[in-house]
């Protein structure tokens, strides 16, 4: 009885301090999200101006990072939504919604009235009742100065077959923060994580929260077992079975006087129903669209909800040890739901954190995580047809060819890297490093070969290493959006798109290509006046959409 009070007592303790520290950071922070608030609300005035809807037919979206990309439920459409950029001198926030048509390879900017303010950092899940929802929740505004920031603890949706913005209010719902994950499961939208920071102080989270569809109403769950530490920018995906999968992320703390030191997490856990329903109750997942079932909801074997929004069950973590090949240690990679029942993991970078100094290696390789297998694969490509077939025939010669492969290294099995150095305007020397996987066995199960459509396309070598890139799967093919890469001390955000057939798994097809060498980027400067302030926060209007962009943060 002893050991067990002390551990009750030692769990009690732990929460407490962390109440005291949400307290204090809630309390230092309330004065600058007040400035910003009023900054918050000259936007909105804005936004206000907006009486109709109208769509029209525009050039790709400008370079951003920590946006959302989306499926439609119905259409062979992708949503983007807000996002952020950063030129050197000030950081621009958007809510701007375009939407990218697949089979027209086209984009449209579509304006609606009373749209959500300007955020990135933020999570987008559709689900497909009425046509079609786009739910939104929380997210970050920050200063043009980049120094101070607003968390929101809002929630909107947008009605995809009327093209409107609804908040929705509902209280009880968790606390303003950026970072955090967000899946729909059955009739629900599941939360976890996030980060709330100020000036001076910050905090991570580990809490979960549901928030129900059907009575619009927030509820905080209490898993039992233990979970993932606190932590933002963590992999999230809902397993065939009906759990819910937590991988990685980010977090840090303070290890003494403005000294901070970074945690990459690579533990996982699994999220489940306590007596095991999940694994009986069916989810009728369309994992290429989404993390929702993409039919309609008569088509959704759906769990009965308790009266009120209350929730009764009971919730419990444990945690996975997956197999395989596991993903290095990194922040900022980008998750989606691929075939098979299986999450795609992309890209990333890995910051060596000394004192004075942060450097990053940029990822852009692929990861497969197979719940049903509790597996991790690395995603190889084989290469385009063509070449495919002529190393079918001389399969038998290539061993003694002594071709040297492009980075060193035995064998011809690795990985090939490809570096290109641009000089920009201001003589900064940026490098960009492609890793290009040799061909291989892929990380899922392939289809058979078949002429594909796309195969007259542009192929590319595939996109850069990146962190903070946008993913969407739709029909089995992968997009990849956006994103930055760092160059000393130049941060290049990129408006690029990539796609690639994840059942083929053959080569890149670049959609919209980027050259980072016409990236402005200005100097620091010491002091900036309100105008300049006012105008470079502004970022998504129209007559700035030529020259606008937003900031990263691989904890996002």
């Amino acid at each position: 009885m002893g050991k067990k009070g002390k551990k009750e007592k030692k769990g009690r303790g732990a929460e407490k301090t962390a109440a005291k520290m949400e307290k204090k950071v809630s309390k230092r922070s309330r004065k600058e999200e007040e400035d910003l608030e009023a900054l918050i609300a000259h936007f909105q005035t804005l936004d206000a101006k907006r009486t109709q809807t109208v769509e029209a037919p525009c050039p790709p979206p400008t370079p951003r990072l920590n946006a959302s990309l989306s499926v439609h439920p119905e259409k062979d459409e992708l949503i983007l939504f807000g996002g952020e950029y950063f030129n050197g001198q000030k950081t621009f926030l958007y809510n701007e919604l375009y939407v990218y048509n697949i089979r027209k390879d086209t984009w449209t900017k579509v304006d609606i009235p009373g749209p959500p303010p300007r955020r990135c950092a933020h999570q987008a899940v559709v689900v497909p009742q009425g046509g079609g929802q786009l739910w939104v929740f929380g997210g970050e505004f920050a200063s043009p100065t980049g120094e101070q920031f607003y968390h929101y603890k809002d929630l909107w949706v947008l009605h995809l077959a009327t093209k409107t913005w609804e908040q929705v209010k509902s209280t009880g719902g968790p606390s303003g923060r950026s970072g955090h994950r967000m899946v729909a499961w059955k009739r629900q939208l599941i939360l976890f994580g996030g980060f709330h920071e100020s000036t001076r102080d910050y905090i991570y989270y580990n809490d979960v929260y549901a928030f129900n569809l059907d009575t619009f109403t927030w509820s905080k769950l209490s898993p039992s077992g233990t979970g993932p530490t606190p932590r933002s920018g963590c992999q999230m995906s809902v397993t065939p079975q009906g759990g819910i999968i937590i991988y990685g992320g980010y977090s840090k703390q303070r290890v003494k006087k403005d000294v901070d030191k970074g945690t990459r997490h690579s533990d996982m856990f699994l999220l489940k129903l306590e007596d095991g329903r999940e694994a009986h109750t069916p989810v009728n997942l369309k994992l290429d669209a989404g993390l929702f079932p993409a039919g309609r909801p008569s088509a959704c074997v759906l769990a009965p909800q308790p009266p009120g929004g209350k929730h009764l069950d009971k919730w419990v973590w444990t945690r996975m040890n997956p197999s395989g090949v596991k993903p290095t240690p990194r922040s900022g990679f980008s998750v989606a739901m691929a075939p098979n029942h299986q999450t795609l993991f992309f890209g990333g970078v890995c910051d060596e954190e000394e004192e004075e100094s942060l450097a990053g290696e940029f990822f852009n390789d692929l990861y497969f995580y197979d719940a049903t297998r509790n597996r991790w694969f690395e995603g190889q490509l084989k290469g385009p047809k063509s070449e495919k077939k002529k190393r079918r025939r001389g399969r038998k010669e290539e061993p003694e060819a002594g071709s040297k492969p492009a980075c060193g290294g035995a064998g011809t099995q690795g990985p090939v890297q490809v570096v290109k150095e641009v000089v920009a305007e201001d003589g900064t020397v940026v490098t960009i490093k492609q890793v290009l996987a040799a061909p291989g066995s892929a990380g899922q199960p392939r289809s058979e070969d078949e002429d594909s459509p796309e195969e007259a396309g542009s192929f590319a070598p595939g996109p850069c290493p990146r962190s903070n890139a946008m993913l969407a799967v739709k029909h089995g093919v992968l997009y990849v959006y956006g994103g930055m890469f760092e160059a000393g001390d130049r941060q290049v955000t990129l408006s690029d798109l990539h796609c690639l057939d994840l059942h083929r798994m053959e080569a890149w097809k670049a959609l919209v290509e980027m050259d980072p060498e016409t990236q402005e980027w200005l100097e620091e400067t010491d002091s900036e006046d309100d105008s300049e302030e006012v105008e470079g926060a502004e970022g998504g209007d129209e007559d700035e959409d030529e020259d606008s962009g937003e900031e990263s943060g691989a904890e996002d």
